[in-house]
Order: structure tokens, then C-alpha cells, then sequence
């Protein structure tokens, strides 16, 4: 693999290699024939988009497995240093900075199968949230337009009619990692299950009698009960104690992005007046809003999250623009209203954190203003993580070679500023900063490479590097931020 080091790193890299952590790298693969980047033009504000007619199991690629280390290397030397290369494994030097921090990254179904993903994967991160196949369009098949049919089930005690469900992509991703895990019990990845309730990629025809948008919408009681349904039936197949899946989530985002960036109070049914609510999912309205016309679903939710959710695994509100005060305030208030009707399983609601997702600019925020937002959610929740951070390019970007040379520097600059800034709150009293996830790996697969017609993404085609990892699978200078240690920060 063509090594991409900048002189910058080349002086971060020798010093690791006198004083570092553990030390992990990447394999020396070619780098030919890597798959198109994912057509994100949907995509939610913490999306990165799949185009479900480009089905990758028309032609699954399965993951390398990690090659043959050299004869000479004992078992443990094999495990810690996958091509000889000398990068510090993230997932090793993270949490030993910030007390167990948890260091995560986002991939999609198309994503998990490029084998270089996987490595960079499996050698830096210790989490995974799955970007969009744990979401409600996915588990419906995508039939967006129309329900895929029903079948009865029980609520309660009660005979239902409901949706199909598919669950078998996150299954083929899950299984995955689980082959992994069980190879590797030394170095597993836990998944963050993304997202339950949300008003985007959730079907309109969800809300509608009989499952058909033409129809009206259903009333209050009904949608709890297909709340209920669904939040039962996701949390028992994934988390449920006959799952095979059950030991590998560590947490669940509940709710996502349902305060309103304009005036932060509730997401409306009326968010974007040009966006019609008969649309076949929404990037800005919310139906949710349309039947309820209050928070009650987003409780609802947290209490039936907290009915069929094992007591072990996390439950989350996750949300972007959150360092803008007007928002800031209405999550708080929103994070408030949860904890107020907290109570046992089957009675109240639980929530473990505040998810600040992390689609920042260059210039913003300030590190004040996270480091505010932070403590303000923790004073209510205890906890806060970051949970899809990257960063948007510059204006001055262009792509070119020369202008990469210079982002590259104002990017590794702005993580090195808010890692500092996560470093210092999680020493600060009453905060936990608990996790830190990256939303993507490798740049060319960015959502922030497509327009998105929601919040927090990209608002014009230009080029774009956000993330740790660049086009050639190699660690850019901003990686090096995080892959580091006390002794040379």
C-alpha cells in the first residue's frame, strides 16, 4: 500500500515509536478496484446512505482475514501488529488517555464488505454503529412506498396485525463482527444500535390505517401500540436473551433528532412547509409530531425501550447542532422531561446518555461551546458521548493535491483542539464522556460527499475529507491526534 505521511507525521510517528501504545496497523494491500463511494443523496443528518437497488448481495465481497505475520512472531505479537508498519491502534490508545472512553466508527452494509474497511475496523476501533441498518426503512426491506405485507403477532396479550420485518442485512453485518469476536476475544467490537424512533427513513405509511399512506392517520393508541410492537420486537431479536446477537450491543439510541434547529423546541409536522408530509419518508417533518402534537411518544419510548431492553445495555436521545444554545436548550429540556418519568422496567423510562453527535465545521463550534453543551447535558443525564463525529471542509478546499496538503493541517489543528477539549471534560467532576465515535472511516466514503436534504450534512456538492483515514486507507495526520499518549501530547 502506497504510504500518504505528511513531515508532520512522519515527527508524531518516530515519537510513537519510541513512546507509544500499543502498536496496530493496517495491512499493505493494493488499493485497486475499491468500491464506488455510497450514494448518500437521502441521507438523514447522521445517515450514510445505501442505494437498496444496488443490492451488495448481488455480489458479496467477504473480509480478509488477517494474513500470517512472519514465522518469527509469537501468537500475541501477530494479534498487536497486523503489517509491521508501526501505527498505533486507536482502540489502544484512546481509552488508556481518557479512563475507557469507548472509540468507535460508523459503516454500512456496502462499507463492512471492502476489506480494507474491515481492517481499519477491526484494528483501531473497539465499537461500531451500523449507519443505516439498524434504522426503520432498512428493517421494513426499504419498501418505502408500500407496506411489504403483514403478518399477526401479540402485544400484550393481544392479537395484531404488523408490518414484515427483514432483519437480515444487519444480520449479515453482525455476523461479521461476531466471526470476528469469536477469533479475537481479546480485541472484540461492540455495536451501538442506531436508531429506533426517528422522523426520517421511517415509512409513511407507518402511521397511516392499514398500513397505506392514501388512508388517514392512525389515532394516538394505535401508534403506541405499533411503538410498542416495534421497540419490542427490534430489542428482543437483537438483545433478547435467545439472540445470538445479545452480547455484542452495548448501547441503543431510543430517540433521534426531535428538537427543531429554528427555534428548539419539538420537531414539528411542518419543519420544512415545502417537504410534503405525504412524502414516503421525510428528511425534515415528522409525522410523529402530526399524531401526538407533544412529546409523548419520545416518553413512550424510553419506557418501552426500558420494558424489553436488557438492564445491561444503554439507552440513548442523540441529536446534532447540539452546541447551538437555542437547541441546546430545548434537548435539555427534553433530557428532563425523560428523567422526570424514569422508573422500572415496564413502569418508567431509563436514559444512560446524551448523544452529541459531532457533524462540526472547521470554524464551529468553539470548543467553549462544546465543552458547555457537554456539562449541561451531563448535569441532567450524567453522561455524554460523541457519537458521529467529522469534520466539513473548509471553503478554501478545493481538492486539488496542493490545497489537501493545507486542509490536512487545519483539520489535524480542529481535532486536536476538541480532543483536548473531551480530554479535559472527562477529568472534570459529574462528566463522562464515555465514548467517542467517528461517523465514517475512509474519506471517500463520507456522507458529507453528498448533498443531504436533511440536517447536519453537506448543503452543496464539493469535496470533502473529514475523517482519520484517507482515500488511500491510510492514516492522515489527524489521526495521530488520537493515537497518542501522555507522554507525547
Amino acid at each position: 500500500m502506497k504510504k500518504y505521511i505528511r513531515p508532520v507525521a512522519v515527527l508524531i510517528t518516530l515519537s510513537l515509536l519510541l513512546t507509544g501504545c500499543g502498536m496496530q496497523s493496517n495491512t499493505g494491500t493494493d488499493n485497486t478496484d475499491q468500491p464506488s463511494a455510497v450514494n448518500a443523496e437521502e441521507a438523514g443528518s447522521d445517515d450514510i446512505k445505501e442505494d437498496p437497488e444496488n443490492d451488495p448481495d448481488k455480489g458479496d465481497q467477504s473480509a480478509d482475514q488477517a494474513e500470517d505475520a512472519g514465522s518469527k512472531e509469537t501468537e500475541d505479537e501477530k494479534e498487536n501488529d497486523m503489517s509491521n508498519t508501526g501505527v498505533p491502534a486507536l482502540r489502544d490508545c484512546v481509552p488508556n488517555e481518557m479512563d475507557g472512553t469507548i472509540i468507535g466508527c460508523a459503516v454500512t452494509y456496502n462499507e463492512i464488505q471492502d476489506p480494507k474497511v474491515f481492517e481499519i475496523m477491526t484494528t483501531h476501533f473497539n465499537a461500531v454503529t451500523f449507519g443505516n441498518e439498524l434504522k426503520p426503512d432498512c428493517l421494513f426491506g426499504y419498501h418505502n412506498s408500500a407496506c411489504p405485507g403483514t403478518v399477526e403477532d401479540t402485544l400484550n396479550g393481544q392479537t395484531i396485525v404488523v408490518p414484515k420485518l427483514d432483519f437480515s442485512k444487519p444480520e449479515k453485518m453482525l455476523d461479521m463482527i461476531y466471526d470476528y469476536n469469536t477469533e479475537h476475544p481479546d480485541r472484540q467490537i461492540k455495536v451501538r444500535g442506531h436508531v429506533l424512533v426517528w422522523h426520517s427513513q421511517t415509512p409513511e405509511w407507518f402511521f397511516h390505517e392499514d398500513y397505506n399512506k392514501a388512508n388517514d392517520y392512525v389515532d394516538k393508541d394505535t401508534m403506541n401500540m405499533r411503538l410498542e410492537w416495534y421497540i419490542k420486537t427490534v430489542l428482543t431479536h437483537f438483545t433478547g436473551p435467545d439472540s445470538k446477537y445479545k452480547d455484542m450491543f452495548y448501547g441503543w439510541d431510543v430517540v433521534n433528532e426531535a428538537i427543531s434547529d429554528s427555534n428548539g423546541q419539538l420537531r414539528t409536522d411542518a419543519e420544512k412547509p415545502d417537504e410534503p408530509l405525504s412524502s414516503d419518508t421525510h428528511g425534515s417533518n415528522s409525522s410523529w409530531y402530526h399524531i401526538y402534537g407533544s412529546n409523548e411518544f419520545i416518553i413512550n419510548a424510553f419506557k418501552y425501550a426500558n420494558k424489553y431492553a436488557p438492564e445491561s445495555l444503554e439507552l440513548y436521545y442523540n441529536d446534532y447542532n447540539e452546541t447551538e444554545i437555542k437547541k441546546r436548550n430545548g434537548i435539555i429540556e427534553l433530557l428532563t422531561a425523560i428523567k422526570e418519568n424514569e422508573g422500572p422496567a415496564g413502569e418508567g423510562t431509563r436514559i444512560s446518555a446524551m448523544g452529541m453527535q459531532g457533524h462540526y465545521h472547521m470554524d464551529q463550534p468553539a470548543a467553549n461551546d462544546v465543552e458547555a453543551s457537554a456539562k449541561a447535558y451531563a448535569a441532567v443525564v450524567g453522561a455524554v458521548q460523541i457519537t458521529e463525529l467529522d469534520i466539513r471542509a473548509s471553503e478554501e478546499y478545493d481538492g486539488s493535491e496542493e490545497s489537501k496538503v493545507e486542509e490536512n493541517e487545519k483539520l489535524r489543528k480542529r481535532y486536536n483542539m476538541l480532543y483536548y477539549t473531551l480530554k479535559s471534560l472527562k477529568n472534570t467532576a459529574g462528566i463522562d464522556v464515555a465514548g467517542i465515535t467517528f461517523w465514517g472511516t475512509v474519506d471517500h466514503y463520507s456522507w458529507l460527499q453528498y448533498v443531504s436534504n436533511v440536517g447536519g450534512g453537506s448543503t452543496k456538492k464539493k469535496p470533502q475529507m473529514p475523517l482519520l483515514f484517507d482515500e488511500n486507507y491510510e492514516p492522515k495526520p489527524a489521526f495521530f491526534v488520537f493515537a497518542q499518549t501522555a507522554s507525547n501530547d
